[in-house]
């Protein structure tokens, strides 16, 4: 079979059945691209759908935190701490820079939630928390993993950590923190300052699967026209080899 392969025509067949292979490869590449791209879409339009919700009423101080509730808008109403916390290695909008996290007393529960305010540059850039009581809206996340790579500077979090705030924090904690995207009343120019909004992250979403589906179509195509080729190889080697075998009553004249 291999010498069949060897031959001039069935080399031109498999180079083209290589191009069509990359082709259909690369088309259900795209395929997924968009499968994700859709149901990243549906999920952050679902997220800004949704009416903020009392945090206290989907959590609870120390307990995991609910898969189901990432993203979700809340509402929390407190007073903000004064140990507000820089961390380190963020980007937005394709800028290097920190994310500014304070903790908010929440008036109904009297636990603390971790807040998201901004994103700055510097971290003399993080401006004072509010004073008096305020109402902040955004986005419910997960605690951050630990970070396990080279330690941020000095007075600087590399995490989200509530096994790093709770340390630091005071009284009960909320295993979670809030992507901030408005508060009542709001900020003074000098509790904002550059500090900018950091949007919250669409989360875990999976698949479009009816593009998925199409993905596996045309990896399944690729597939085909390799199977096709090596068909094709084997039945001409086939029929090499009939041609090469002795006729059974020309051994008999023998």
């Amino acid at each position: 079979m291999l010498r069949s392969a060897r031959k001039p025509r069935h080399l031109a067949l498999l180079a083209a059945a290589v191009l069509i292979i990359i082709a259909f490869v690369q088309l259900g590449r795209w395929q997924l691209g968009v499968a994700e791209d859709e149901a990243s879409q549906e999920a952050l339009e679902r997220a800004r759908s949704q009416r903020p919700v009392a945090v206290e009423t989907v959590l609870t101080p120390h307990s995991d935190f609910p898969g189901e509730l990432s993203t979700r808008p809340v509402a929390a109403t407190g007073t903000f701490g004064p140990e507000q916390v820089v961390v380190a290695n963020r980007r937005l909008d394709g800028r290097a820079g920190y994310w500014v996290v304070a903790p908010l007393r929440v008036s109904a529960t009297g636990a603390t939630l971790p807040v998201l305010r901004g994103f700055v540059t510097s971290p003399s850039e993080a401006p004072p928390v509010p004073t008096g009581e305020v109402t902040v809206t955004g986005g419910l996340a997960p605690p951050e993993s630990p970070y396990a790579g080279e330690p941020p500077p000095e007075g600087l979090l590399a995490s989200v950590d509530t096994s790093v705030l709770v340390g630091l924090w005071p009284g009960e904690l909320y295993n979670a923190f809030v992507f901030q995207q408005e508060q009542e009343p709001a900020a003074a120019p000098a509790n904002v300052g550059t500090m900018q909004t950091v949007p919250t992250p669409t989360g875990e979403t999976g698949f479009k699967w009816r593009n998925a589906a199409y993905a596996l179509q045309w990896w399944a195509f690729a597939l085909f026209a390799l199977f096709m080729w090596w068909r094709i190889v084997k039945e001409d080697d086939g029929r090499e080899e009939a041609g090469r075998e002795p006729v059974a009553g020309n051994r008999d004249n023998g």
